[in-house]
């Protein structure tokens, strides 16, 4: 017989726990989900069960509890499907499809391998297949719902690679419910009326879009009518919901996929207000008080006392399949698309969280008989596992000041703000021997476009007021010549394709304003000389790529031969330049030479611009590393070779690595924080010309 004293005890203890330790774990860096499933197991027969754990949640308390559970994933699953966005693959259809599929694919095909070597343990004789099946679906899973909410958290939503893993993750849950729908099929084929019931769950899903699809579309007009979510419109969502849901139940195909697809059938267009008051009514039943019991309940069938030494190595194994599957998959899925390294990785990361997709999976698989509970057990700790790893690794591979960069960037692209690649450098007190600088700059600016230079100069002048008189003659009299210097480097440079902008003001500290100068500038790229007051500061706080000039004159030849036009009109590759009589070897201007360093690829990469740029050789000094750079260059057509030391004549460049620098380096490069490996092709390709139409 049913206690009611007993249920509403259990209701209130499982809700205290749900809310401490979903505080706790939030406060973790975790989602929430994991201090609730964590509760489920604390008051489940792993820690209570032999003390009062049987005296509240024993054998007959189980059944209120799951009925409660159900309709509480019932509610959240309605919602999951309003809240699917289905423009999350516009735009990105192709990339979202490919790395979902990697992401699918392989894990699910190690899922199936690995559940062949378990079935002899854990399946009855006639259910081998269901359960192959369901351990690949649920490997190749991915918690929509909570990658959603982590990437919220950290702002990630709003980014492309945000974008890009939420629309990869509506691909995957569509294949793993898919899949899923067909085990439960086959899982319940075996019941007295199941074989010819599941065969109407494809009708049912065309009946949902070309019938009922239009007739919701008339809740529309009625909730503009009343102004408001009237009770009687809420009782026809309702019961629409719950029939569905009875439908799929009745087909053995399990009531969730009726929850969800009502969830996408609902009206969208003109109905967002309606939808949002329907979410207002729902959300705060459903997660505040009845996905709590859901999750609790699916701690409470966990019992790890029952787990020996043989279900370590089972646990290993789910957990390598697990993650390596996903991680690997999803991975080369997006490289294989030329998305960055860094960028591949963190998209990973995230369609490795399994969260709450996976505890409902698991559970479809419990209720259906597909999983025994030790299984059952070690796979929820997969799923906990996977999704608390996710933010740690997330934050080691793309950093919270990367993060704000995307951001940024993101904004500028919602404001139709076209961001142009910014190359600031910061001349010295006399303005006219910062050409050789303002050179340099425009040719690393044009490696990417559009490109933006920043001539950027502190006029100094006596501290304290400046008095009308002779004096103050004399000071605007010389500010008006730097400017007229200043403009006259910036027109030589506009001549040759760059857009320049010029920023110049009076100080009286120049090394303690120098800084501020460069950080409200917001570069991509810093050029200086080393001796420019504030150096020191800049070099430890700017956040972007810092090229220091060691000397000054020895860029002069960077002036000597004219830069090419912009890329797009035809500039020629590395060792295209026309040979002259007179001229240094390799070609006719003389080289570029890096010493490459295995720390990063930043300098070698200033290297390859100026010699693309300009049609200079490219020597590349070293030894295996240097080599391999200079093949893998010369396959992409450009004229590279290796040298023990440069030659006399090049431009030397050198990765700037705090300690001494090689001899005769011109300039310094230090790396932009958190920076991604050069992708050589695309870097290649970047700076290639276009060749000129016929």
């Amino acid at each position: 017989m049913l206690r009611v004293d007993v249920l509403l005890l259990d209701l209130m203890i499982i809700l205290a726990a749900a809310r401490l330790l979903g505080a706790l774990a939030r406060r973790l860096g975790q989602p929430p989900v994991i201090g609730e499933i964590v509760a489920g197991i604390l008051l489940g027969p792993t820690l209570l069960g032999p003390f009062i754990g049987d005296e509240l949640f024993g054998p007959e308390m189980l059944p209120p509890l799951q009925a409660l559970a159900n309709v509480g994933l019932l509610l959240f699953m309605f919602v999951v499907g309003l809240e699917l966005d289905q423009k999350l693959v516009k735009g990105k259809g192709r990339l979202a499809v490919t790395v979902a599929a990697g992401s699918t694919v392989l894990p699910f095909v190690l899922g199936v391998i690995l559940a062949y070597g378990l079935a002899g343990d854990h399946v009855d004789e006639g259910k081998t297949l269901p359960f192959v099946l369901f351990l690949g679906a649920a490997m190749a899973a991915t918690a929509f719902p909570v990658l959603a909410r982590i990437l919220t958290d950290r702002g990630m939503h709003r980014t492309t690679i945000g974008g890009l893993s939420l629309a990869s993750a509506a691909v995957i849950d569509v294949l793993a419910w898919t899949v899923l729908a067909v085990v439960v099929g086959i899982a319940g084929a075996g019941e007295a009326e199941g074989q010819w019931k599941v065969l109407l769950a494809l009708p049912y899903a065309l009946v949902m879009f070309f019938v009922v699809r239009p007739l919701l579309a008339r809740l529309v007009p009625e909730f503009e009518r009343a102004g408001r979510l009237t009770p009687g419109l809420l009782a026809v969502v309702l019961i629409g919901l719950i029939g569905s849901a009875w439908a799929t139940e009745w087909m053995h195909v399990h009531f969730i996929f009726g929850a969800f697809l009502f969830g996408v059938v609902m009206p969208r267009t003109g109905a967002e207000r309606l939808n949002h008051q329907i979410l207002e009514r729902l959300e705060q039943l459903a997660v505040l008080l009845l996905l709590p019991v859901f999750f609790v309940v699916a701690g409470l069938n966990v019992n790890l006392r029952e787990l020996d030494v043989s279900s370590i190595g089972t646990l290993a194994a789910i957990l390598a399949v697990a993650i390596g599957g996903k991680l690997l998959g999803s991975y080369a899925a997006a490289r294989s698309r030329r998305l960055p390294n860094r960028q591949s990785w963190a998209l990973a990361t995230l369609l490795n969280t399994r969260g709450l997709t996976e505890i409902v999976i698991l559970t479809v698989g419990l209720q259906k008989g597909v999983l025994d509970n030790e299984l059952y057990s070690l796979m929820v700790v997969m799923a906990l596992v996977t999704t608390a790893m996710t933010g740690p690794m997330l934050r080691r591979i793309y950093p919270e000041t990367r993060v704000a960069r995307d951001i940024a960037e993101a904004e500028r692209a919602a404001l139709g703000i076209t961001a142009a690649h910014r190359a600031l450098t910061v001349l010295p007190a006399t303005a006219t021997e910062g050409a050789p600088l303002v050179d340099l700059t425009a040719a690393l600016a044009r490696a990417k476009s559009p490109a933006e230079v920043i001539i950027g100069h502190l006029q100094p002048y006596p501290p304290g007021r400046l008095e009308v008189g002779t004096g103050l003659s004399f000071e605007l009299a010389d500010m008006a010549q730097t400017m007229q210097d200043l403009e006259n480097l910036a027109t030589h440079a506009r001549a040759r394709g760059a857009e320049v902008r010029v920023v110049s003001r009076f100080s009286a500290d120049v090394a303690a304003e120098t800084p501020g100068l460069v950080s409200s500038a917001q570069p991509d790229l810093v050029v200086l000389p080393a001796d420019v007051p504030g150096h020191a500061e800049i070099h430890a706080t700017a956040g972007c790529r810092v090229i220091t000039v060691l000397r000054v004159p020895a860029l002069a030849d960077l002036s000597s031969v004219p830069l090419p036009d912009a890329p797009s009109t035809g500039a020629p590759v590395a060792g295209s330049a026309v040979s002259e009589p007179g001229s240094p070897p390799y070609g006719g201007a003389s080289p570029i030479a890096v010493h490459h360093s295995s720390a990063a690829d930043a300098a070698a990469h200033v290297a390859l611009i100026l010699a693309l740029t300009g049609g200079r050789p490219l020597v590349v000094v070293g030894g295996s590393r240097a080599a391999g750079l200079a093949g893998r260059l010369a396959k992409l057509g450009v004229q590279a070779t290796t040298a023990g030391e440069p030659p006399a004549d090049a431009l030397v460049i050198a990765l700037d690595e705090g300690d001494s620098v090689p001899e005769g380096v011109h300039l310094l490069v230090r790396p932009e924080r958190d920076p991604d490996p050069v992708d050589w092709p695309a870097a290649v390709s970047e700076l290639r010309p276009t060749p000129a139409p016929a």
